[in-house]
């Protein structure tokens, strides 16, 4: 390895890729899936065309090929698992086929987005990619025109009125472009965000309040001049950047910005407004990532991040930094109807080391306790999905989904834990006999639809 922040075979166990795509029905079930438990389980993540990662590290990860996984329930039963690359001139040109023009030129293998009657998997800045439950590519965002420019795979959706809140961070001027979609896929608010002649930073995620945007100006930032040096992906840290949070009015206004000790934070958890002048902001935060080696061929160990707190004081100006715990997590994933809004609990990926990805723990932010649902070494597990009980009134009534790689038989199951006390045994575990490979980010398409 040269270039990585960590170390291991891309190729082997959790990561590794499949090299087919297939369509199984009626899968096994150990224990009894709730019949109100209807919808759709999808899955994003990188997956050469070739069938083989060309390196083991995380920059020779990140930017593969994607293919999404669905796994769809219906009145107690797992219906159906199918996987898919996505039909974009990637895929195409690999396929050799002769004309690639109509073929959408992006790679969406970040995340997954339910809004305005569409499906789209989320790229990484590029254009998103519409898609069916059944993972047929249907093309160009047709209700999100606005959007086909690029956008971030992590953007928000405010649950009460239904708007879509983005940004695009580009590798070249304008940077930064801030927008508002409503409900039905209508461009509200486009505009630039000014920023100093500087690099542009890696910006991943956002967070919302109900009245806020908030962005982030980070310390990983680009360095173009690693790419004549044979890195695959131009970042890396900075020291003499100055870390910053901006804050800005949703619908727009002036971005106000707060500096904050250095750090990236990849993933938001939540963040809300209390009273009119302060604003709550929970993260995973990393001390410093992407640190080059002082030999310059490759980078230091990554550090873990943490569950942190950033209470903004928008009248004087101040923000208070506070960890909320010190274990290593990753992915954290919330009741989404609780996006913008003060909420208690919380889900995460659980990390006993920067190459392991191996339990899932849930905080109770009111009462300060922890709830830890355990998986054997050797083993691996995907970001944990909440999906609320139909009609449920408490925001932890629900169930955490959770795709887990099984190292002994090389496949993957659906753990299907009560959201609410998740280290019980699982209400049930769906069976597959392949596996879902490690990958980023997934979403629940609730309803019978989709099925």
């Amino acid at each position: 390895m040269t270039n990585s922040g960590f170390n291991f075979d891309l190729n082997a166990g959790a990561t590794a890729p499949v090299v087919d795509e297939v369509d199984l029905i009626d899968l096994p079930v150990a224990g009894t899936l709730p019949p109100e438990l209807n919808g759709v389980l999808m899955r994003n993540g990188p997956n050469p065309l070739s069938g083989r990662f060309a390196g083991n590290d995380v920059l020779s990860w990140w930017p593969e090929a994607a293919m999404l996984h669905a796994i769809s329930f219906q009145q107690g039963r797992a219906l159906r698992y199918c996987n898919r690359w996505a039909r974009t001139k990637r895929w195409a040109q690999a396929r050799d086929f002769a004309d690639v023009s109509p073929v959408l030129d992006t790679n969406p293998n970040v995340n997954v987005l339910v809004h305005g009657g569409e499906i789209l998997a989320l790229a990484e800045g590029g254009a998103p990619l519409a898609i069916t439950a059944g993972l047929a590519t249907l093309g160009a965002a047709r209700c999100h025109p606005g959007l086909m420019q690029g956008m971030t795979a992590h953007p928000k959706v405010d649950p009460r009125t239904g708007e879509l809140m983005t940004f695009r961070a580009g590798w070249e001027k304008p940077w930064l472009r801030y927008g508002v979609t409503d409900a039905h896929g209508n461009t509200t608010v486009e505009m630039e965000i000014e920023l100093p002649s500087r690099s542009p930073s890696m910006m991943h995620d956002m967070a919302i309040t109900a009245t806020r945007s908030i962005l982030f100006d980070l310390n990983v930032a680009y360095d173009f001049s690693m790419l004549s040096r044979g890195y695959r992906m131009p970042l890396r840290w900075h020291d003499d950047r100055q870390a910053r949070i901006g804050v800005m009015p949703r619908h727009g206004g002036a971005m106000r910005w707060f500096d904050v000790t250095p750090c990236l934070i990849q993933h938001v958890v939540n963040a809300y407004d209390v009273g009119a002048t302060t604003v709550v902001l929970d993260v995973v935060r990393y001390p410093e990532f992407l640190r080059v080696s002082p030999g310059g061929a490759g980078f230091l160990d990554n550090p873990l991040g943490v569950l942190w707190r950033y209470v903004i004081d928008l009248d004087r100006g101040t923000v208070v930094e506070t960890p909320l715990d010190d274990a290593g997590i990753e992915l954290p994933r919330i009741n989404e109807t609780r996006t913008g809004q003060p909420y208690r609990f919380l889900y995460a990926v659980e990390q006993p080391t920067n190459t392991d990805m191996r339990g899932v723990v849930r905080y109770d932010l009111e009462h300060g306790s922890q709830q830890r649902y355990a998986v054997p070494e050797g083993d691996q597990n995907s970001e944990p999905v909440f999906v609320p009980r139909p009609g449920a009134t408490n925001e932890d009534d629900g169930w955490l989904l959770v795709c887990v790689y099984r190292q002994a038989s090389d496949t993957s199951d659906v753990v299907i834990l009560d959201g609410r006390q998740i280290d019980g045994d699982p209400i049930a575990t769906v069976r597959l006999p392949r596996r879902i490979p490690a990958g980023f980010h997934g979403a629940w398409l609730p309803g019978n639809s989709w099925v």
